[in-house]
């Protein structure tokens, strides 16, 4: 692995909330890391497959939704989407 972490399939949230924060150390993220139930509700729901980029506004609504990923991602419109939510 070319980033160094490698873990076992969780089998508790809690054990799912420390791998992610572990994978946040590591990878040094400074963003905020969510962690789905472990029911996957979230992935179910947002279609995290193909992958695809989210961005939810201040009201909990998605404001912006990618195309499939990683090919029919546009940063461009991403970070356009990301501008008009902070004008707003």
């Amino acid at each position: 692995m070319q980033e160094g972490v490698c873990l076992r399939q969780a089998r508790t949230f809690e054990e799912r909330l420390a791998a992610a924060r572990l994978c946040g150390e590591m990878l040094g993220l400074t963003m905020p890391v969510l962690v789905d139930n472990m029911d996957n509700a979230a992935n179910a729901v947002f279609a995290a497959w193909p992958e695809r980029i989210y961005i939810i506004g201040a009201d909990g609504r998605i404001a912006y939704k990618s195309g499939a990923g990683p090919y029919h991602f546009d940063i461009a419109e991403a970070a356009a989407a990301l501008t008009r939510l902070t004008i707003a």
